[in-house]
């Protein structure tokens, strides 16, 4: 499949994607990733090795684009974790400094 990730060609096929990550550890996943083999790479890091360029010069964008069109699965960023609700005793125990649970003297 023939793409432009930023402003130059590629020529890129799933086998030449799948044999370029091989070996490759993927990083965390802090944003966009992608599905190759079973493993999830984020998609800025399988555009820096595919590319051999900087991960500054290309869109996350046209990496997803590009690992779509070769029938890859790509995630998007992940939603952010919730924190626990607090509950009005905690809170309260967290405005008087003392830690839940711990009797304070009287």
């Amino acid at each position: 499949m023939h793409c432009v990730i930023a402003r130059f060609p590629f020529d890129l096929t799933k086998e030449g994607v799948v044999a370029a990550m091989k070996g490759i550890k993927p990083e965390p996943i802090t944003g966009e990733s992608v599905i190759i083999g079973r493993r999830h790479f984020p998609v800025k890091q399988v555009g820096a090795v595919i590319t051999r360029q900087d991960r500054r010069d290309f869109s996350a964008r046209e990496v997803t684009l590009a690992m779509t069109h070769l029938g890859f699965t790509c995630r998007a960023q992940p939603e952010p974790e919730q924190p626990p609700a607090v509950t009005e005793r905690q809170a309260a125990s967290d405005m008087l400094g003392s830690p839940l649970g711990t009797p304070t003297a009287q």
